[in-house]
């Protein structure tokens, strides 16, 4: 690797982590003005025509927050436990391909390295409430280990079939299976159905929210938290929905591809923002899960199911042959 091609990758990085930074900041205004109209209400609207200008002013008086460190906390890992949720959640996008050709790092296997950095962002919310020295952060972060063990299963098993169809995980590579030939939600749609749901589980959305269940738990994990160490927990979980999104997008939505009157990347952050609609409408729409349906969800039913549709998609294919 030369000189040119370091340079080519950090203005890449530095390019769409700034991007990046910028949808973090507007996409909760873009939440908070679907649920309330969802629900008959405005939603911000003070701030900015109609309350566009409510992210930075959100932002502004998080950074100007008191910081406040419980006494008896586990200082070092308090302080860093946010900063592993951002840093996994960010660095995910490395290997999201937007458009043909275009990606910080074409790894051939980019599904397991995102799959990986998700585990890793889960160290963020059990060490978070483990080192904030309180009942209800433990019982947020305790929750949250069970939870992501569960769904990570039957997330990575629920890619298996994508997998075998496309014969890669190079995520480049699994679009351009796509192109060739119909996505892959129509043979997969037990897989797509399972990786979904396992998704919201895993970036702790509604209904699956149970690791910071306000209703029980005050504010979960983060209870502790406030000024910019919370922001950055929230920062990592809406970083989350893009990452899983995108995944979505690549492995069973044709990735870029679309109808040639529109760029690639634009059909791309469409699809994503598609899923990250749906996301906001299901917060307003279902209740949370009780913790012992979300465990039985997960172990008694996704991930037998995502093991039948491994076997029934080799047997398609030998079948094809």
């Amino acid at each position: 690797m030369n000189a040119n091609d370091i340079v080519w990758i950090l203005i890449k990085t530095i390019g769409v982590v700034a991007v990046f930074l910028i949808h973090v900041m507007f996409v909760q205004l873009f939440e908070r003005k679907a649920i309330a109209h969802m629900q008959s209400r405005m939603g911000p609207m003070r701030v900015g025509w109609h309350g566009v200008l409510q992210p930075i002013a959100d932002s502004i008086k998080l950074f100007f927050k008191e910081d406040i460190i419980p006494t008896n906390s586990d200082k070092p890992i308090f302080f860093i436990a946010p900063i592993i949720g951002v840093i996994a959640a960010v660095s995910s996008l490395a290997v999201i391909p937007l458009w043909e050709g275009f990606s910080i790092a074409n790894l051939n296997v980019g599904i397991l390295y995102i799959l990986a950095l998700s585990s890793v962002g889960a160290y963020a919310v059990i060490l978070g409430g483990w080192a904030s020295n309180s009942k209800y952060s433990f019982l947020g972060g305790l929750r949250s280990s069970a939870q992501v063990i569960s769904y990570e299963i039957a997330m990575g098993l629920s890619l298996v079939g994508v997998m075998m169809m496309s014969g890669s995980t190079n995520l480049s590579d699994i679009v351009s299976a796509q192109a060739e030939g119909r996505w892959f939600v129509v043979p997969q749609i037990m897989g797509f159905a399972i990786f979904f749901i396992a998704a919201l589980a895993e970036t702790n959305r509604v209904p699956f929210d149970l690791p910071e269940a306000e209703t029980e738990l005050v504010s979960g994990f983060a209870t502790e938290y406030s000024g910019m160490r919370w922001a950055l927990f929230f920062m990592a979980e809406y970083a989350g929905m893009f990452v899983m999104s995108a995944l979505a997008v690549v492995c069973f939505f044709g990735g870029w591809s679309g109808p040639g009157f529109l760029p690639p990347v634009i059909w791309f952050l469409m699809k994503v923002y598609a899923f990250i609609f749906l996301y906001f409408w299901i917060r307003a729409t279902l209740p949370r899960y009780r913790y012992d349906q979300l465990m039985g969800l997960g172990w008694k039913i996704f991930i037998p199911v995502a093991l039948a549709n491994i076997v029934l998609t080799g047997l398609i294919k030998i079948l094809l042959k």
